[in-house]
């Protein structure tokens, strides 16, 4: 299948439902050109907003037009649109029972040579503090698109991480996906791989290959709503296969993981283990040597996988 830009699917898909729903709208911090969304501009510019360098202000303006009856997709970079922008979304849209889609792109190692201030690993976990905000990363242009127009159905404020590059499709055209709702995409009876992402997914897949060749049935799940998180499935999984390791391009603090951890703690204590960022700020690099550095591999996913097994 074509590999596609996920900024572009993303810009596709809001002109799609631009096209049949005038509520829809776009709003935007100085980075048209890098959240892919030029062409919403040119096509409907009355809806379209550019507030410039002014991300709490871009927030404010999408509550206020939430208010009136618009659907504001709202997109900066991810580390602006938690950590610099907290408050407002969180009072203003969230505490106030709107409907604003905020989008954090570049999540992560994604972020790349915009280095440790532009990469945020705790932006998950910021947002999982805010009561019923739904939370999500799609990991490949299949599931961005289905996704995204599930957010413009629901009715409530949502938060995605958006990887921008471009990402070999694992779903075909079809697929349903919807929010809350994870999918299986291998199973398996030994362990259960729970991943989150365009960079984390695709490993998890491939670590399940990499398992097999030594004899181990390894499930893969893409959980790409992290919040409402699948708990019917994922207690399934740990019931049916008895191990658990998470993977995401996150602080292992507050995120996926943590989820995970805090469901099965509580409801069905499971041996686990975490992929993810310990404790750590971001730094330059490519995305390829981050992906090394922070040991956000297939390879890393299997040596946890064979830490459970051999304590067992």
């Amino acid at each position: 299948m074509e590999t596609k830009e996920m900024r572009g699917v993303y810009c596709d898909t809001l002109l799609g439902l631009a096209h049949s729903d005038e509520r829809i709208m776009v709003l935007e911090a100085d980075l048209m050109k890098a959240s892919g969304t030029i062409p919403f501009k040119q096509q409907f510019p009355e809806r379209a907003v550019d507030v410039g360098v002014a991300e709490a202000n871009m927030v404010g303006l999408a509550a206020g037009l939430s208010a009136a009856g618009k659907i504001p997709f709202a997109a900066t970079f991810g580390c602006f649109a938690s950590r610099r922008v907290f408050d407002q979304f969180f009072i203003s849209a969230n505490y106030a029972k709107l409907n604003v889609k905020l989008v954090g792109t570049d999540p992560g190692i994604s972020a790349a040579f915009n280095g440790g201030t532009h990469m945020p690993f705790e932006d998950i976990g910021l947002m999982r503090m805010i009561p019923n905000l739904t939370i999500l990363e799609p990991s490949d242009p299949v599931s961005l698109k289905a996704l995204v127009q599930e957010c413009a159905k629901l009715y409530g404020c949502t938060y995605m991480r958006l990887h921008r590059k471009a990402i070999q499709p694992l779903y075909a055209e079809d697929e349903v996906f919807t929010l809350g709702k994870g999918k299986v995409l291998k199973d398996g009876t030994d362990v259960t791989i729970i991943a989150l992402g365009a960079i984390l997914v695709p490993e998890a897949i491939k670590a399940a290959a990499l398992l097999e060749e030594q004899g181990i049935s390894a499930a893969v799940i893409d959980m790409h709503t992290v919040k409402p998180l699948d708990e019917d499935l994922v207690l399934s999984y740990a019931k049916k296969t008895g191990a658990v390791v998470t993977a995401e391009n996150h602080q292992i603090a507050g995120g996926l993981g943590a989820a995970v951890a805090n469901l099965l703690s509580t409801h069905y204590p499971t041996p686990m283990e975490m992929v993810g960022i310990h404790d750590e700020f971001g730094q330059v690099g490519t995305q390829a040597w981050l992906q090394t550095y922070y040991k956000l591999t297939a390879e890393e996913i299997v040596r946890k996988v064979l830490s459970i097994r051999s304590k067992s």
